[in-house]
């Protein structure tokens, strides 16, 4: 009848975003755009389970996931930004070979969560703390067809990726994050 909320002390939490999206959905039948949507989340569902990321919930055009919970894992920012990667890759090929374009953002934070289930109906299993909010802070400041990461990420990528330092930007709520653009 009742879970208990867990604290993990580091995981990398991800969002992802389409640009523009209520414009560029305006001229799509409902049908279709659900299943446009339905397309690109089961390709990031596949690359999220072969990167050991797991899924958290989708809101409209959003997608939300995490490394590091509920198995921990020490390489949760590697595997969460190259999971990144490959879902702008995987968009930009798909763009090749199909009429409709998407382009999105991606923010990544990694940081200490709050993860678990509350509520009577419709159970889901879910993430609170700064992180998720840094992380989602992350993508809306994010450029189109870029992977955006805090600090805290870049240090436990950077003998892994390469990344251009973007500086101290200004968030909703006036806080200022480290950010930079992953290559």
């Amino acid at each position: 009848g009742k879970t208990v909320p867990k604290k993990f002390e580091n995981v990398s939490v991800m969002f992802t975003d389409f640009v523009d999206f209520t414009e560029n959905t305006r001229a799509i039948q409902p049908i279709a755009l659900l299943k446009e949507l339905n397309d690109i989340f089961l390709e990031f569902d596949s690359i999220c389970k072969s990167e050991g990321l797991e899924k958290i919930k989708t809101i409209g055009d959003a997608y939300m996931a995490v490394c590091g919970l509920p198995v921990l894992n020490s390489y949760h920012a590697k595997r969460t930004v190259e999971a990144a990667k490959r879902m702008q890759d995987f968009l930009a090929y798909r763009n090749d070979v199909n009429d409709q374009q998407w382009h999105m953002r991606i923010g990544i934070h990694s940081g200490p969560v709050v993860a678990g289930v509350i509520g009577k109906n419709k159970f889901a299993y879910d993430l609170w703390g700064d992180t998720v909010n840094i992380a989602s802070r992350l993508e809306s400041n994010c450029e189109n067809g870029k992977v955006n990461i805090s600090k805290n990420t870049y240090e436990l990528i950077k003998e892994f990726h390469d990344c251009d330092y973007r500086g101290e930007i200004e968030v909703k709520g006036g806080r200022k994050v480290e950010m930079y653009f992953v290559i």
